[in-house]
């Protein structure tokens, strides 16, 4: 079985499995991505706030000077940071990103997150002497969506999408878009399915990445360091699903990734394991039944399953663009 493509609006063909970077050393990193091109990796997704675009430029620059892949073999994504949800500052920051990665053009270009940060020069993440983000509340979606869609018309941004918008933000900029979003990228997983919001994307013909496919581990160790000792489920462990894996002789990070491509979804986990990471992307010689399919829809938890609420960042229920 070959490799699932999810195709956006646009005409462009995602690669359904991508290769997630959140939360890797430069050094961790930078060993990742050449073994993840290794492993057939063509997707790859980050963000200025992840800051660590340049190591991935790099990478990529010398898998491409190297003539061993073209640049249309690769589908490249990151985001503008919530620093930049300002009118002003959105090309500003695109083209910093573009620089890093050493790249002429982003195959999709994300607004990160509905809410906005004060803009501080040389600071991604400002706060408070109480530590709380200092919030911009005068965000405007439709004035920065318009600069977004002038990346895609002059070819900079292929396609042009959101991250974190819930269904209200996501009408409002298809409501005054000329050019529509073609992409959401959500946290999704066996215990968070998102199933109103997908139904509600594919209505307008929005493509879906799913974040923290395999669960949350990595934004588990994020909230300890920040002081918040919350304990979050391990999807790999779960009965169900190491059940299915048994059957199909697969691994259970196998069978929830499988599930999620199988609903037309791309996902993007993060690996720096080798093994693990060749395990990712090897689920396409196989497909869930509609009976196994039945019982991995039923561990849906609903609102109660999502993980990343943005709450271990101090002050941002104060925004009025605040998702959840």
């Amino acid at each position: 079985m070959s490799k699932i493509n999810v195709n956006l609006p646009t005409g462009a063909a995602m690669p359904a499995l991508g290769f997630g970077t959140w939360q890797a050393t430069d050094e961790e990193l930078e060993s990742a991505l050449n073994n993840a091109l290794e492993c057939g990796y063509r997707h790859i997704d980050t963000a200025l706030v992840y800051e660590n675009e340049a190591v991935i430029g790099k990478v990529l620059k010398q898998w491409l000077d190297s003539g061993r892949l073209k640049r249309e073999d690769l589908f490249v994504v990151t985001k503008l940071p919530p620093s930049g949800n300002h009118p002003c500052l959105v090309r500003k920051f695109f083209t910093q990103s573009l620089d890093a990665l050493q790249l002429e053009y982003l195959d999709l270009y994300l607004i990160h997150t509905p809410f906005a940060f004060k803009y501080v020069e040389g600071n991604l993440h400002p706060t408070n002497e109480d530590g709380e983000f200092l919030v911009d509340i005068n965000t405007d979606h439709i004035a920065i969506w318009r600069e977004m869609e002038k990346l895609q018309d002059e070819g900079l941004a292929k396609a042009i999408g959101l991250s974190n918008f819930n269904e209200r933000q996501i009408k409002r900029i298809c409501d005054n878009a000329r050019v529509k979003p073609s992409n959401l990228q959500v946290e999704l997983h066996v215990y968070f399915q998102q199933r109103p919001l997908v139904e509600f994307c594919k209505q307008r013909n929005i493509t879906i990445t799913a974040y923290s496919p395999l669960g949350s581990r990595g934004i588990t160790s994020f909230m300890k360091k920040l002081g918040f000792d919350r304990d979050f489920p391990d999807l790999l462990s779960n009965p169900v699903i190491l059940e299915i894996a048994k059957k199909y002789g697969k691994s259970a990070g196998q069978i929830l990734l499988r599930h999620i491509v199988q609903r037309g979804i791309a996902a993007i986990p993060k690996s720096t394991n080798q093994e693990r990471m060749k395990q990712n992307i090897d689920i396409f010689d196989f497909e869930l039944s509609p009976e196994d399919i039945t019982k991995v829809d039923n561990l849906d938890l609903g609102e109660d399953g999502r993980v990343c609420d943005f709450a271990f960042f101090k002050g941002l229920n104060k925004h009025p663009e605040f998702p959840f």
